[in-house]
């Protein structure tokens, strides 16, 4: 156990769903999973492992922003011996012909945090997807015929900005979305040398004053959920069935 996890070694899959919402990652339990377990209370960040389609997977609250992702990946990494994390979570859209609902896959991650400084390296990190996990979620969001993008994604430490200005300047970039825990998420991997990608629903258009409500954000974004846990199917195949 650690200071934020109950879950005893073995009560965790080696592949884990992570939304932020941990009221997500309940409703993913009871919709996807069979005979789900919850595992995780402390703090109110539910997490569970159950079955699906017969491959045991895992899914757990990540909280919001960069800290609280770089907690509870590290612990799952290094505590509980997870190979792979999937981040299902929101993001506002930025780049143009992204729409409400759209899933943007994470290639790649740039942050104005200092997250990395951590890690004390002689230049810049390119925080980056698993390329592996990633195919998985193309490929699958083709045979679903879904609407999704690929590429940088920007995560944020600040949700109430200062500068009003600062997400058309990421959009000159070629950034697809801004949220706020990719980053994290992608170094702690690279750190513990495990795999990790996320997965984004646009539940809003900052630059446009478009938005979903807050139900719809944690229980109609199931795409998102279908692909993350079919990506999940198939990597258990490589680590634990």
């Amino acid at each position: 156990m650690t200071p934020h996890n109950e879950a005893k070694k073995g009560d965790i899959a080696k592949v884990v769903l992570m939304p932020g919402d941990p009221l997500r990652a309940k409703f993913i339990a009871e919709t996807f999973l069979e005979n789900a377990v919850c595992f995780n209370t402390v703090r109110g960040m539910l997490g569970y492992t159950g079955l699906y389609n017969g491959k045991r997977v895992s899914v757990m609250g990540s909280g919001m922003g960069m800290p609280s992702m770089g907690i509870y990946s590290y612990e799952l990494y290094h505590c509980y011996d997870v190979e792979a994390i999937i981040r299902i979570g929101t993001a506002g859209g930025i780049a143009d012909g992204v729409e409400l609902r759209d899933l943007v896959l994470a290639m790649g991650a740039c942050t104005d945090s200092n997250f990395a400084h951590q890690y004390r390296l002689p230049g810049t990190f390119a925080p980056t997807a698993s390329f592996e996990l990633l195919e998985k979620a193309v490929q699958t969001a083709r045979e679903k015929n879904l609407r999704y993008r690929v590429g940088n994604v920007v995560t944020s430490d600040i949700f109430y900005g200062d500068c009003e200005n600062e997400t058309a300047e990421w959009k000159k970039m070629g950034v697809l979305a801004v949220e706020m825990e990719t980053a994290a998420l992608y170094m702690t991997a690279a750190r513990a040398g495990k795999q990790a990608l996320s997965i984004t629903t646009v539940s809003d258009l900052p630059l446009k004053g478009e938005s979903t409500s807050s139900e719809e954000r944690q229980k109609t974004f199931t795409q998102m959920m279908e692909v993350a846990l079919a990506v999940a199917s198939e990597a258990v195949d490589g680590h634990d069935k």
